[in-house]
């Protein structure tokens, strides 16, 4: 388990503000068009200033304030509004599994990308909360748009242990009644679950009106099959074993996985969330970047 610490270092933080310098759509395009969606077709409403910040477009600034104070202040409007967003990650005993002893494993990985989603929040002034779950919630930590709030869910998240089963459609419909307001609900599992459950819910929060990104993270093992010889399979949330020649598996193994992807693609499609498919051989940062252009590409 890394500690809270590693999951952003400087260096990491490097690799996610050079996301802003790569791509200004990361701030400017996806989280500010997830802000404008709720109000799309109504007039805005100059609703308060705020003190200027590195970013902001300098056509919103307030030159009679300036004139005043000195001070540099923008105007805000009504669909400025803050879009919260929500990391909700899966705690569950197959997250907590890497092939590689020297690679992230699944859980690590996703909180590596929840890290930087939440400091791109934070960084934009949107407050973000952090769920963690199993077979019920474990953690709810209100959302914050404070500094210090990346800080504060990294601490509850290192100090997290996966363990056991998940139900990640239970999980999803016990937050929906704690969201107020329209929310972007970033969900991080390898989805080892109730598939038709999983789906219903993604369904509700969407009528709900929130935005929702389901990141399937899976290891590089899970997604290339690399074993050979006789080998024995071991359900980590169960006492299930298979043994077997992995040569005679592996072609039935990556058809079913190709299947089950497309399957939650299809209806994460129709259900108009955005299913992002993730191993954990790729760097998040890498990762991420990629998922935002293609997210850009789209909207455009």
């Amino acid at each position: 388990m890394l500690k809270a610490e590693q999951y952003l270092r400087p260096e990491v933080i490097a690799q996610v503000a050079r996301l802003d310098l790569k791509a200004k759509f990361i701030v400017e395009g996806f989280l500010s068009g997830l802000h404008a969606s709720p109000f799309h077709g109504f007039s805005v409403e100059f609703s308060e200033h705020r003190k200027y910040s590195p970013g902001d477009d300098i056509k919103d600034l307030d030159w009679n304030v300036y004139a005043k104070t000195g001070k540099y202040y923008v105007k805000k409007y009504r669909a400025e509004t803050n879009m919260t967003g929500w990391l909700v990650v899966d705690l569950s005993q197959s997250m907590d599994y890497a092939y590689r002893p020297e690679q992230l494993t699944k859980f690590d990985y996703a909180v590596c990308l929840a890290a930087a989603l939440g400091y791109l929040m934070v960084h934009q002034q949107d407050p973000v909360g952090l769920v963690t779950f199993d077979t019920k919630l474990r953690t709810v930590l209100p959302a914050k748009s404070k500094r210090t709030q990346i800080g504060t869910l990294l601490s509850v998240l290192a100090n997290a242990k996966p363990t056991g089963e998940t139900n990640v459609a239970e999980a999803l419909t016990t937050l929906a009644p704690l969201l107020r307001g329209k929310s972007l609900v970033m969900l991080f599992s390898d989805l080892l679950t109730d598939a038709e459950g999983t789906i219903k819910a993604l369904y509700r929060l969407r009528h709900a009106g929130h935005e929702v990104i389901l990141f399937h993270i899976l290891d590089e093992a899970e997604v290339h099959f690399p074993f050979t010889g006789l080998t024995e399979f071991e359900d980590v949330e169960s006492d299930a074993k298979l043994e077997g020649p992995a040569e005679g598996m592996r072609d039935d193994y990556l058809s079913a996985l190709g299947d089950y992807r497309a399957m939650w693609k299809k209806e994460c499609g129709a259900a108009g969330v955005d299913f992002v498919p993730m191993d954990t051989s790729i760097g998040f940062d890498k990762a991420l970047l990629e998922y935002l252009i293609q997210r850009q590409r789209r909207f455009a």
